[in-house]
């Protein structure tokens, strides 16, 4: 699911014009930002966590040359689903109940 579609999805179950829903998700997603950026994480119940995450300083290789090179310390976003959401079972594929014929 794309943008757009996500924009219909609401506009559609919430009975709301494309451009107030797009409106809408713009904002959801700004205000996701912000609190990141300004708190380290935004909690959504039931559905999962944003949070900065760190990942330390270390020492890497350049492939073409074999050099060693320093690779500085970065801060990143994550996210982290719920426990109570279970993506693994929302995303898993549904087992096929037909057999293949033998020889």
């Amino acid at each position: 699911m794309n943008r757009g579609e996500l924009v219909e999805q609401i506009a559609k179950s919430n009975n709301v014009s494309k451009r107030k829903a797009d409106t809408i998700l713009s904002s959801v997603i700004e205000t996701i930002q912000k609190g990141v950026k300004k708190d380290g994480e935004v909690r959504i119940v039931n559905f999962g966590t944003f949070k900065k995450a760190t990942r330390k300083a270390r020492k890497g290789r350049n492939p073409q040359t074999g050099e060693t090179i320093k690779i500085a310390k970065k801060t990143f976003p994550k996210f982290v689903p719920s426990k109570s959401w279970n993506p693994t079972k929302a995303v898993a594929a549904k087992k096929s109940t037909t057999r293949k014929a033998t020889k």
